[in-house]
């Protein structure tokens, strides 16, 4: 459910499960999906609209699992103090619709952690334990998983027959670095930082970046964010949670000055945990942008569908 371009379901995937089904309204994401999951139904349609008791009974059958993605714009900080859509909150509430219907015995959630806030997120939890689920939820870090990217997302998981497990990152497992994502070398154009139209903000924030790293080592910028970091980052760390549109440039030192670019989609889905073989070649450049900021990196999900499928043989 909510579905995207797949994030959760290449990693559910990954983890042995079958994709029958997935649900989204946005078209180009479908056109993705459908590339990734030839195999599984794809819905292009508003949840709202759809007869739950046919698809259960003539188009989908019995599931074991329900991923969803609920809207979570609204829930998001990064939104600040615009006003928030209730309506659009709501659709966590189809997850429920859903579960009572096909009744599978796990459910995996994800959503941004500010989701807890929502007045209504009380009244959710108690309608998922009302239909004989035991939840259990986490605030994980995609990093930890081997994502390139410190995104933080809250994962609900419930379970109908036992408590849902922890989900514990393997160990000693490497980070994924910035430095191991974005590539330095010709592969993309690069154009002078110092120009006349280029926006003093950036020139400030790479000013920061210059002075801290020094003038021989590269670095990103990071066009907006909330951890007061100055707005650059360096190169020996996961990235900062990717968004919806373009957040960072990398800057570099050239015998004849510093150049830069902004980060390309290759690289953000790398750092997402997206691998090669997942294809991405439907859209514009900003369509692809904001399916990779909207996605769930699948090695998270990976490691929650692998630890709901362990904890049920080992019980």
């Amino acid at each position: 459910m909510f579905s995207g371009a797949g994030g959760s379901s290449w990693g559910a995937r990954a983890a042995g499960a079958t994709i029958v089904a997935a649900f989204d309204l946005w078209t180009v994401a479908g056109e993705v999906y459908r590339d990734n999951f030839p195999e599984a139904r794809h819905f292009s349609s508003r949840l709202e609209d759809l007869d739950d008791v046919d698809l259960l009974k003539s188009e989908i059958g019995k599931v074991d699992l329900i991923l969803a993605s609920p809207e979570c714009t609204n829930h998001s900080p990064a939104k600040g103090s615009q006003p928030r859509c209730e309506k659009s909150r709501e659709t966590a509430f189809q997850v429920v619709r859903f579960a009572s219907i096909f009744s599978p015995r796990w459910i995996v959630i994800e959503n941004v952690v500010g989701m807890k806030r929502w007045h209504r997120y009380n009244e959710f939890i108690t309608s998922l334990k009302d239909l004989g689920y035991q939840l259990r939820e986490l605030k994980l870090t995609a990093s930890h998983f081997g994502a390139g990217t410190s995104r933080r997302r809250l994962f609900i998981l419930c379970d109908k027959e036992a408590m849902p497990p922890k989900v514990v990152p393997a160990a000693r497992r490497r980070h994924l670095l910035a430095e191991d994502i974005v590539d330095l070398n010709g592969t993309y154009r690069w154009s002078p930082l110092q120009t006349p139209r280029r926006a003093a903000a950036t020139l400030e924030r790479a000013k920061r970046g210059i002075n801290e790293v020094g003038g021989n080592r590269p670095f990103l910028l990071v066009y907006y964010g909330s951890d007061h970091a100055g707005g650059w980052q360096t190169l020996n760390r996961p990235l900062r949670t990717i968004t919806t549109v373009d957040r960072f440039a990398i800057v570099k030192p050239t015998a004849s000055g510093h150049v830069m670019r902004m980060l390309q989609v290759p690289e953000l889905k790398a750092a997402m945990g997206m691998p090669t073989g997942f294809k991405f070649e439907r859209g514009t450049r900003r369509d692809r942008i904001k399916m990779i900021g909207n996605a769930v990196c699948p090695p998270v999900i990976k490691a929650a569908v692998r630890a709901l499928a362990l904890a049920a043989r080992n019980p």
